[in-house]
């Protein structure tokens, strides 16, 4: 009678594989469908992609202390993702976020916030001046949207709001598109370079809703993010950086249309 061995490591590959995928169904693999049926709702339509508008962050609601309310629950519910993926890869002993590229360096034992933080700095500056000359040959391609960044009306709390809309951003797509699929994919045996590839067109999926300037932008910062996670194993670098360009982006947005209101089709203030 010849006996017949299981693989004991199916089952936990399967359940990796179910895992990620109810991961990415709560977060931006459902945002990656939307996005793809948006784009092609849109070049569909009569008028082209270039007239076309996508808002990034509107108002929730008329009444202005409404739309604290939902703003501020956007940011905390948004985050709920950010927390599952800590739950899972948390570590019972330090540094607990390891396997998320947080806490202290594992060679050395010591932090690295200032020396991390300044590498974001750079990074954002690396991938956001360029970023905008695309951006612009991408409208002038005809194969993006004008994209808004901020649409919220003036309120004491609109660039409090706007920085943490953008730090959700941040900590959302560093932590799950590139630190927890990193991880995953590595225990499933996927190579460094594949890993690579797919979280920047996981990057880009979801960021078609602009238009395909919008998705090949996003591919290749997805690219040199990813990289950068492979070559040294850090987020806080990848954070720093994607929060600095939201916030420059948001922000910069917002003020600039109330400082110079003509410029953006908006009646100046009294």
């Amino acid at each position: 009678m010849v006996k017949r061995y299981s693989d004991p490591v199916k089952p936990v590959r399967t359940r990796l594989k179910w895992e990620m995928g109810i991961v990415l169904a709560l977060s931006f693999g459902a945002s990656g469908v939307y996005a793809i049926v948006t784009i092609i709702e849109r070049v569909t339509r009569e008028t082209s992609l270039s007239s076309q508008t996508a808002t990034i962050n509107r108002s929730l609601a008329e009444r202005p202390v409404f739309d604290l309310i939902y703003q501020l629950l956007s940011f905390a519910f948004g985050l709920a993702p950010v927390a599952l993926v800590v739950f899972l890869l948390w570590r019972a002993g330090r540094p607990h976020l390891g396997r998320l590229g947080l806490g202290r360096d594992e060679p050395t034992g010591r932090w690295r916030w200032g020396r991390e933080t300044g590498g974001g700095v750079l990074l954002a500056a690396a991938i956001g001046i360029p970023g905008i000359g695309f951006y612009l040959l991408a409208k002038q391609l005809g194969i993006n949207t004008t994209v808004v960044p901020a649409a919220l009306d003036a309120y004491w709390w609109t660039v409090p709001i706007l920085v943490l809309q953008a730090l959700k951003a941040a900590l959302g797509e560093e932590l799950i598109v590139v630190a927890y699929l990193f991880d995953r994919l590595k225990r499933l045996g996927v190579g460094p370079v594949a890993t690579v590839v797919s979280s920047a067109l996981l990057r880009g999926s979801y960021h078609l809703y602009q238009g395909f300037g919008g998705f090949i932008g996003n591919v290749v910062m997805g690219l040199v993010f990813g990289w950068a996670y492979h070559r040294w194993g850090r987020s806080l670098p990848l954070i720093v950086a994607h929060w600095i360009l939201d916030i420059v982006s948001f922000v910069g947005y917002a003020l600039a249309v109330a400082l110079w209101p003509q410029l953006f089709g908006a009646p100046a203030a009294d």
